[in-house]
């Protein structure tokens, strides 16, 4: 049986999220945060310490970082093991524009003796503190036929797990991961290695389990955002209810207005979560587009219950 670790969402896994879902839906053993991007310092907004505090002890979480120099890593390391954290992942795989244009994330891999470098920097300093540091990687920048190279960079270093979304930079979300080169490329890897990338069926993991035997653990993202039940589907098979989208929305929705968060912000907040679960009504395009055209907290709620009411769900 393969692990399942939940990997970071912008805008979407925060820390209400993330306790409502490990609650109502077990089985990531592992919750990755949005990446934080501290300054030269180690410094970082106080709400991201709200965020990384929030849900500590009732579930394992990983801070993960963007950042591209090692003192910036090394300085904002030393607050995180102060609270007591162990595992801190860096980001070698964000694609956005904007990161990649300030060699971060994925900008990484343009430069692989300055990745070495910095590399270098933050193993020599997680050894003298004593923490563990993983890295989320792509294979490439514009082809996955980069990765060898970029492995044998990764290889000189005690990395704790190397997390692969098997894509390319160039490729974002699209097209299909590339899993024959992952698995040709990460046999013999001296550390665990953890594959990403549209893993949605039993028959994914089987490929995989096949392929890459010695990968025992997988990181999805986008469609456990998708069906928050995904988990435990691909652990026994059972689907999810849609009595229980129902109530894990609405408790969602609750927390965030608990917390401060204005109707409006929270109207948008649970949009960009139904920007993903809009898959679970495939044929209730007018009741989703409603959903996601609401401005107000009234609207919104209209909109929702007119697509659970709408008979589309198709987990």
């Amino acid at each position: 049986m393969k692990e399942f670790l939940f990997a970071p969402m912008e805008g979407v896994t925060l820390a209400g999220y993330r306790a409502i879902h490990h609650r109502m839906f077990p089985g990531a053993v592992e919750y990755y945060t949005p990446f934080i991007a501290p300054d030269s310092n180690g410094s970082f907004r106080p709400k991201y310490l709200r965020e990384l505090t929030a849900d500590c002890g009732t579930l394992t979480v990983v801070p993960q970082l963007l950042v591209n120099r090692a003192d910036a890593f090394c300085a904002t390391a030393e607050k995180l093991c102060e609270l007591g954290f162990r595992e801190i992942n860096l980001n070698a795989g964000c694609p956005s524009g904007t990161v990649f244009s300030k060699h971060k994330g994925a900008g990484m891999l343009l430069d692989l003796a300055s990745l070495d470098a910095v590399l270098d920097g933050i193993y020599s300093h997680a050894g003298r503190i004593g923490y563990r540091v993983s890295i989320k990687t792509r294979m490439g920048v514009r082809s996955t036929e980069e990765f060898p190279a970029i492995l044998e960079v990764y290889r000189k270093y005690p990395v704790s797990r190397l997390i692969v979304h098997a894509r390319c930079r160039e490729d974002y979300y699209r097209g299909e991961p590339d899993r024959t080169g992952f698995a040709a490329a990460v046999r013999g890897c001296p550390f665990p290695v953890v594959y990403n990338g549209d893993v949605r069926s039993a028959e994914d993991l089987a490929w995989l389990g096949s392929a890459a035997p010695q990968v025992d653990s997988v990181m999805i993202g986008r469609a456990a955002v998708a069906n928050p039940a995904l988990f435990r589907y691909l652990q026994t098979g059972e689907q999810l209810r849609l009595e229980e989208l129902t109530a894990f929305h609405d408790e969602l929705t609750e927390t965030w207005l608990a917390s401060g968060l204005s109707p409006v912000f929270t109207v948008e907040r649970m949009k960009t979560l139904w920007t993903f679960m809009q898959e679970l009504f495939p044929e209730a395009k007018r009741e989703v587009k409603a959903v996601l055209k609401a401005k107000t907290m009234p609207d919104y709620r209209i909109a929702v219950g007119a697509l659970f009411r709408s008979g589309s769900f198709r987990p």
